[in-house]
């Protein structure tokens, strides 16, 4: 049965096609931006998540403009997905990456909470694990980079991401909800496979350590981020959000041996197995890749 969702960021890059997959599966969508949505069946609600009157606005109100409106209160949303805030450092100056990041979050679960929602998804970001934005090269702490590990970034965009999974952390605790925070990886969409970046990913390789050798198809990612919204009953939890393999045509365990030498793994990995390892949302939410890199980018030889 479909539910109503609201979505935050839904005219970003990741959202524009995370939203046509919830579609797909039945649930009605409103999406919370400042630029609207090229998306007939879903109406763009311009919305400062900074300003809480204006979430919690959003958040109790209707999910599209009709004459007349249907009598009564509009129902509590099923669900929130936010998506929306910086996407990256130096978007704009730090303080304002860490304070849109931190305070949009924090009024969208906030709100959420208290208007009775019991299903919140969340983008977190594969940058907590601390490489992407690490001042000078770092190395990952273990291999495969689960959600186990320790992390400790020192940018600001992944520290507002932290915060942001603390903040949920805790909200889980206190109204007793399902709050997930999907670290997700480098987002690719359909057309960016054909592109030099992810030509670069395949064929040079060593450039791409900040990355960890993993992506996230834009497409799959609506495919988790239903599943989420399926899964019911688990409380705060943290996934990776990745595909299955990593952009390189070498066997991830030699490969990674060679890049990062000093680097222990933890258990044996796949032959061709995604650095940042997509096991726990496969085990627990049920994820089956679709959309495979190398249906589009084909590679002799592999």
């Amino acid at each position: 049965m479909g539910k109503r969702v609201i979505f935050t960021g839904g005219s970003g890059k990741a959202g524009r096609h995370v939203i046509p997959e919830l579609l797909k599966k039945g649930h009605e969508v409103l999406n919370l931006d400042l630029e609207p949505l090229n998306q007939p069946n879903v109406y763009t609600l311009k919305t400062d998540l900074t300003q809480p009157g204006q979430v919690f606005n959003a958040l109790c109100g209707q999910f599209k403009l009709s004459s007349p409106n249907p009598p009564g209160t509009p129902p509590t949303p099923h669900a929130v997905i936010h998506f929306a805030g910086m996407a990256r450092n130096m978007l704009c100056t730090d303080d304002e990456t860490f304070r849109i990041n931190t305070l949009s979050a924090y009024n969208v679960i906030d709100a959420a909470c208290k208007l009775g929602v019991k299903k919140i998804i969340l983008a977190s970001t594969g940058s907590v694990y601390g490489v992407a934005f690490a001042s000078g090269d770092i190395d990952y702490e273990s291999f495969p980079i689960d959600e186990e590990i320790d992390v400790n970034p020192m940018d600001t965009y992944a520290i507002s991401k932290m915060c942001i999974e603390r903040i949920a952390r805790g909200f889980a605790r206190r109204f007793d909800v399902d709050i997930y925070c999907l670290r997700i990886g480098n987002v690719i969409e359909p057309h960016e496979y054909k592109d030099d970046l992810f030509h670069s990913y395949v064929n040079e390789p060593q450039k791409w350590k900040n990355h960890s050798w993993s992506y996230t198809d834009a497409r799959d990612l609506g495919q988790i981020c239903n599943l989420g919204l399926e899964k019911s009953g688990l409380g705060f939890q943290v996934f990776n959000a990745t595909n299955d393999s990593i952009t390189s045509k070498n066997s991830t365990m030699k490969f990674l041996k060679e890049q990062c030498p000093n680097t222990p793994f933890t258990r044996e990995m796949g032959e061709f197995e995604a650095p940042m390892s997509n096991v726990k949302v496969k085990e627990v939410l049920g994820f089956k890749e679709e959309h495979h890199w190398e249906n589009y980018f084909p590679v002799v030889g592999k």
